[in-house]
């Protein structure tokens, strides 16, 4: 079976499907560090969802290979030392990330959490992107 990418279509038109908006990202980090990786994120949290966050969330990687496909251990290059983690912060709209984004990046907690924190998190190793809301469905019916 041949797959063939259509031209995308402009935001606005994708964006009126629904409007959620999410920032996802992938990131390696130390297995020995997850402890304190994850208290920064529990905190880090609590100051998105302050600031306009509809959700946040973060998984660890447990079951990261099939085949015939790309692995994340694969795109994020990481050691065996290494988890995989997972994430993304859920907004209302690109506007209410945006300007999400831009709080977030101006308060003081950010710095002194990052600065005091020794999870090993490496922003230039992580893969990021926002990302419009395209389907969505869920099982009301499970239990």
């Amino acid at each position: 079976m041949v797959f063939r990418l259509r031209k995308p279509e402009p935001a606005t038109t994708i964006g009126a499907i629904m409007s959620n908006y999410i920032d996802g990202f992938v990131l390696p980090v130390s297995r020995d560090r997850l402890d304190d990786y994850k208290r920064l994120v529990e905190a880090v949290a609590e100051i998105w969802k302050e600031h306009g966050a509809l959700d946040y969330r973060e998984y660890v990687g447990d079951d990261l290979s099939l085949e015939g496909t790309r692995s994340f251990t694969d795109l994020a290059a990481v050691t065996e030392s290494e988890a995989i983690v997972f994430g993304w912060v859920e907004f209302a709209s690109r506007e209410a990330r945006d300007s999400a984004n831009a709080r977030v990046a101006a308060d003081p907690r950010m710095v002194d959490l990052m600065n005091s924190s020794n999870s090993g998190f490496d922003a230039e190793r992580m893969a990021y992107g926002g990302f419009l809301s395209f389907v969505q469905s869920s099982n009301t019916n499970a239990g």
